[in-house]
């Protein structure tokens, strides 16, 4: 049964929305993304750990990996195998600025077909793969559809969802990412024993998630937001109706009428990203995704098994305790789906910065080591993971989301691909001392938290303006109104502001 309530809007206006069957779904539908995106990260670890995968296409991390002679941080510091993971997130990033005028023109929905297909064809790829171009073109393939993905379910999930649940339902995403990796990390266990073709079996189940989302971005509705900004209003409205289970729809759809009107007068958006009053998300949009990064997150998804290998697991029991990772990222992002839409965002992330510090042990205990990485990574999955993508969802204004957005995606997916072209060597040369590294990171960003990024739980994203930014002691500066050639309003007088021009 469908939940009720009302949503209030800065100016008085109550928004009335229930929780309807056709949010729930299509959120769950469209979040399937995440579910083939968290596939990709855990898959690869896995199948890298794997000797006949190793011996049909790096041969000589193979036979480092069977000397006895060799430092064991340094067996698997191979700038080609660090490209079967990186590539993917390269790949990603180029996509997403396509992503950004597909998810803007065509619809959010759209773009999540475009990511489906192109999962599709790469796990073909990937599957059959004969040799190392064949199977990097399919990594690539992948990473596009990453790129379309990431950039379209977030915005889709954050405008479909009522906003009082908005936190919630967005991180599906995350936590079908968290899922994928889980996945991904005990068919890598079960692979692992079938001689020769183990492997290929890990990268050929990636097309599950792929079809789900090539099905479900069938299925579903495009949102209310997207179809009025492409000028559809009467269908927009309709959406708006059915997805919040009311007629009492007209402030809410007038408020979105509103914000497209506004939205088409901006002809370039990323260059009115740079502009004075957008640059408090733009800042904190960015920060967010290097942040994110810099906690070491991917490091471990990404090679897990092999970092496990290299604190001295055997090969079943490294990818025993990636499974036991994962498992506790799933489960501590439901944690989050429950309270970041009563704790808030704030709190969540400050938490974290307490927890994170705990994986700087540099010790030979598996235990303890595995301990450790657990306690880091539930911090993680409750915080720094969904939160880094639901807050720039949610706080860019409509004229420059779909080009913030892809900013966003653009910067996790360059510093994803620096973590993960560099982290074996990184393991190589610092041994335990890569996790002081990542330590000293959390330790800033968490002092970004506390002075930088505001609370945004509760707050319509149409008003996160006014509600938000002209709130913030700092961040309210930068709020003055501002004309489209660059001046800034100061009374009756316009003032210059070079930074609009560029």
């Amino acid at each position: 049964m469908a939940g009720g309530g009302m949503v209030a809007s800065s100016g008085g206006t109550e928004f009335e929305a229930k929780i309807t069957p056709i949010v729930i779904i299509s959120c769950i539908m469209a979040a399937t993304g995440g579910l083939m995106f968290g596939y990709d990260v855990g898959v690869s670890g896995g199948v890298t750990s794997m000797d006949d995968f190793l011996k049909k296409f790096f041969p000589v991390v193979y036979r480092k990996t069977q000397a006895d002679d060799d430092s064991n941080y340094c067996k698997y510091d191979n700038q080609g195998l660090q490209l079967f993971t990186s590539s993917l997130y390269l790949a990603g990033l180029t996509a997403t600025f396509f992503a950004s005028y597909t998810t803007r023109r065509l619809g959010r929905r759209f773009t999540m077909l475009i990511a489906g297909i192109f999962f599709i064809i790469g796990v073909v790829l990937n599957t059959a793969a004969q040799d190392l171009a064949m199977l990097i073109a399919g990594r690539i393939l992948l990473g596009c559809g990453v790129g379309f993905a990431n950039q379209a379910v977030p915005l889709f999930l954050s405008e479909i969802a009522p906003t009082r649940i908005r936190g919630g339902l967005n991180i599906l995403f995350q936590l079908n990412v968290t899922i994928g990796i889980l996945f991904a990390n005990i068919v890598n266990y079960f692979t692992a024993k079938i001689d020769g073709w183990g492997w290929r079996l890990s990268l050929g189940l990636a097309g599950i998630p792929a079809l789900l989302l090539t099905v479900g971005a069938l299925l579903v509705v495009d949102t209310p937001n997207s179809l009025i900004e492409r000028g559809k209003l009467a269908e927009g409205k309709e959406v708006l109706r059915k997805i919040r289970g009311t007629d009492k729809i007209e402030p809410e759809f007038l408020e979105l009428v509103e914000a497209s009107r506004i939205a088409k007068e901006v002809k370039h958006p990323f260059r009115n990203l740079l502009m004075r009053r957008n640059r408090p998300q733009l800042v904190i949009a960015i920060a967010l995704q290097i942040f994110q990064q810099c906690t070491g997150i991917n490091a471990i998804m990404f090679y897990a098994p092999v970092l496990f290998s290299t604190l001295g697991f055997k090969d079943n029991a490294s990818l025993y305790s990636a499974v036991i990772t994962g498992a506790v990222n799933v489960l501590s992002t439901v944690v989050s789906i429950y309270v970041v839409d009563k704790l808030g965002r704030r709190i969540l992330l400050l938490e974290a910065g307490v927890t994170d510090h705990s994986d700087n042990l540099g010790t030979a205990y598996a235990v303890i080591v595995v301990v450790m990485i657990c306690t880091f990574v539930s911090a993680f999955a409750w915080s720094w993971g969904p939160l880094g993508w639901l807050i720039p969802s949610e706080t860019f204004p409509l004229e420059t989301r779909s080009a913030g957005q892809s900013v966003t995606v653009c910067v996790n997916l360059l510093f994803t691909f620096v973590i993960a072209q560099a982290f074996l060597s990184m393991l190589c040369h610092f041994k335990y001392g890569i996790f002081l590294f990542f330590s000293g990171w959390v330790l800033i960003m968490s002092i970004f938290v506390v002075f930088l990024v505001p609370e945004t739980k509760n707050v319509p994203i149409e008003e996160m303006t006014d509600r938000v930014w002209k709130q913030h002691w700092f961040w309210k500066r930068f709020m003055e109104d501002e004309t489209d050639d660059g001046f800034k309003k100061n009374g009756h007088a316009k003032v210059f502001d070079p930074v609009a021009q560029l």
